[in-house]
């Protein structure tokens, strides 16, 4: 053979190894992926962006250093949101675990990810464990925090009873104690309202999911006793909610806060003056319905403590009825009252649907009619729950208790099943054809402030429908919600703190700011787009689901909230229950 045909074809087979192979290529940030990974057996897949035809893709094993999967790229029948070409990578059929990534020859490689039976376990512990980092009035001391260990703020034991919730009883600037309980957010206030849903969505996961969480340790001081650790952690807020119950009325205050928001400091130096603001019918609602939901939680680890919520939550409810429509309105509230507060308002003025949730948790734990009576005459369409529209908290604990209570007409619970599965329907479907190949960004109305919360809640409602109908098409749709918050996305983000390769670094989050040495505490689902950009920091994008940029300053789309991280670690640790039972 001649030496310059030898030459072309040593070139040629040359640029083919090369091309096939993933140590020569560049990571390709359009190549979006959950950058976590993914469970053996389950549908896997992840999109590229590429105005160029793409036409194949190899799986490279990282440890062993050579190609283990190749297959085909499709194109996806819809454009982004911004108008961008997406091409969908399946690769369903490799099932090997181990730490990979995807190459495109010419194009580039994905971020590394992960195939494992537990691939969710550390993930799911991190959700629940976030929960301990924003523990009011203690120490986060460096055995069960690491890095992270801090000194403990707002030991609020001196909290004044603003002019607004003055009483008889408890006159304007009475001195109170108020400790424990979790800071709402980025910011270092104590709102009821938002404790509600969070408390609320954490019991129902336990409630549904038992057997996972009794051998689930999240390492936390109470990790040694009897008590669940999703439980002990709850504790913590349970116990600071109930010091904001008023005992001579049983009527519930609004929020405990600064009149402004605090600096970007540590919580030890945020020492301004705190107070109890306003009773309200909604925070005394979802009091009620939290404090009946963990009556019946609690009961068999301790009864004592269990008893005093039912009786908390039946005097709440007394209290609601007799003031149905104290609403919190706090710009009205600033011109009768000094000083002016002007923190996070949650000022809900639809409260049909605190009804409902509070008289359908009162009805499991009591069977007592009067709550029935609510829930008979209730609309039962299906609404996403959110912190001002908790209907379906409700109506999912119903569902979730319905062999208890034989009073209620079939017919009744037959109706909110099938809401329940045609809502569950709606969000599949438009997943099918979402260039992201998730139920989340099929509607650009989803992208609010706290969108990445919407899809956590999206996935809860398949995760139901699941349950409810034993279809794995629900179960796979819950999945790819998770594969959207974990970087299958617009952004290419993932969107928790520590987890996976692009994730956010500077969260509009007071315990991340005041220390900026250290990466931000790990296991935060951060808020996500919202094309609405309220904080005015610099955005790379106003399309729906662009509309992120990972700055501090930006409380609209980079903040964390208790009220967000709920759903998330709902989301991440059902499912891994349910790929682990049995196993």
């Amino acid at each position: 053979m001649k030496p310059i045909l030898i030459f072309t074809l040593c070139l040629i087979f040359t640029s083919f190894v090369t091309e096939k192979n993933g140590n020569n290529l560049e990571l390709n940030e359009s190549i979006r992926l959950n950058q976590v990974g993914f469970y053996p057996d389950q549908i896997k897949a992840a999109v590229i962006l590429s105005e160029t035809p793409i036409d194949r893709f190899f799986i490279w094993d990282k440890k062993k250093g050579k190609i283990v999967f190749e297959g085909l790229v499709s194109k996806s029948e819809t454009k982004t949101l911004s108008g961008k070409t997406a091409w969908k990578v399946d690769f369903s059929g490799f099932s090997e675990q181990g730490v990979f990534e995807i190459g495109i020859p010419d194009f580039g490689k994905s971020h590394p990810f992960k195939i494992d039976d537990l691939v969710y376990s550390e993930l799911g512990k991190a959700s629940l464990k976030a929960f301990y980092f924003q523990r009011a009035s203690v120490d986060i001391p460096e055995e069960y925090a690491g890095i992270w260990a801090r000194k403990g703020g707002h030991p609020d034991n001196l909290v004044n009873i603003h002019p607004s919730a003055a009483s008889q009883s408890r006159p304007e600037g009475m001195t109170l104690s108020s400790a424990k309980g979790w800071y709402d957010a980025g910011d270092y206030n104590k709102y009821i309202v938002n404790s509600g849903i969070t408390v609320g969505t954490l019991l129902s996961l336990y409630e549904n999911y038992p057997r996972y969480f009794a051998e689930l340790n999240l390492t936390i001081p109470e990790s040694q006793n009897s008590i669940p650790d999703i439980l002990d952690e709850v504790l913590w807020n349970l116990d600071w909610m109930l010091t904001m119950q008023d005992p001579a009325d049983g009527g519930v205050y609004h929020k405990l806060t600064t009149t402004k928001f605090e600096g970007m400091v540590e919580p030890h130096l945020a020492v301004n003056q705190r107070y109890f603001v306003q009773k309200s019918t909604a925070a005394t609602l979802d009091f009620a319905a939290v404090m009946a939901q963990a009556y019946r939680i609690y009961k068999p680890f301790t009864p004592e403590n269990a008893e005093v919520y039912l009786k908390a939550a039946k005097k709440a409810w007394k209290w609601a009825s007799e003031n149905p429509e104290l609403y919190y309105r706090q710009n009205e509230m600033n011109e009768t009252f000094d000083p002016d507060v002007v923190t996070g308002a949650y000022g809900d003025q639809n409260l049909s649907d605190e009804w409902i949730w509070a008289a359908s948790e009162l009805y499991i734990s009591t069977h007592n009619i009067e709550y029935w009576n609510i829930l008979e005459a209730a609309n039962q369409d299906y609404q996403l729950p959110s912190w001002a529209q908790v209907k379906w908290m409700g109506f999912y604990s119903l569902l979730r208790n319905e062999n208890s209570l034989t009073q209620i007409p079939q017919e009744w619970l037959s109706m909110l099943k099938i809401n329940l599965i045609s809502a569950a329907n709606s969000y599949h479907q438009a997943g099918q054809v979402q260039p992201y190949l998730s139920p989340m960004g099929a509607n650009p109305k989803d992208f609010i402030w706290g969108s990445n919360a919407v899809a956590s809640n999206q996935g809860i409602l398949l995760l139901e429908a699941f349950k409810l109908s034993g279809k794995a098409e629900y179960l796979q749709s819950a999945k790819g919600n998770l594969d959207y918050i974990l970087g299958r996305n617009a952004t290419g983000f993932s969107y928790v703190t520590g987890f996976g390769n692009k994730t956010p670094m500077y969260p509009h989050h007071r315990l991340a700011t005041s220390r900026p040495e250290l990466p931000p505490l790990p296991g935060f689902m951060v808020g996500g787009p919202n094309p609405s950009q309220q904080d005015k920091c610099d955005y790379p994008s106003d399309v729906p689901d662009e509309s992120f940029t990972d700055l501090a300053c930006s409380y609209a789309s980079n903040e964390i909230a208790i009220n967000w991280s709920a759903p998330f670690a709902y989301l991440v640790n059902a499912i891994q229950a349910i790929e682990t039972s049995g196993k």
